[in-house]
């Protein structure tokens, strides 16, 4: 599923304007990126959290020349799924979906 589909799909369900849709998830995205740059952790129950992770400054090599490079320490975005969202993915298709999903 692209953005495009997502904005689709909330402009679908919710009965807004296209460009409604696309200002609400793009207000969403924005909102997420904002709290992970400022080290903030995003929980949403039923399914998932986003945080930041430190790597550490490490050696690396240039594949082509194979020239060592030093490689910065830097903050990477994480995402961990809930159980619930595991559970979902993972349940038979011919189960049938609860209510409110």
């Amino acid at each position: 599923m692209t953005k495009a589909d997502l904005i689709e799909e909330v402009a679908r369900v919710v009965e807004f304007s296209r460009k409604d849709s696309e200002v609400i998830v793009e207000a969403i995205f924005d909102s997420v990126v904002r709290a992970l740059k400022e080290d903030d952790k995003i929980e949403i129950r039923g399914f998932g959290s986003f945080r930041t992770r430190q790597r550490q400054a490490r050696v690396g090599r240039n594949p082509k020349t194979g020239a060592r490079v030093d490689v910065p320490a830097k903050r990477i975005p994480y995402f961990k799924p809930s159980k619930e969202l595991k559970d979902l993915v993972n349940r038979d298709e011919g189960a049938e979906t609860p209510p409110g999903i």
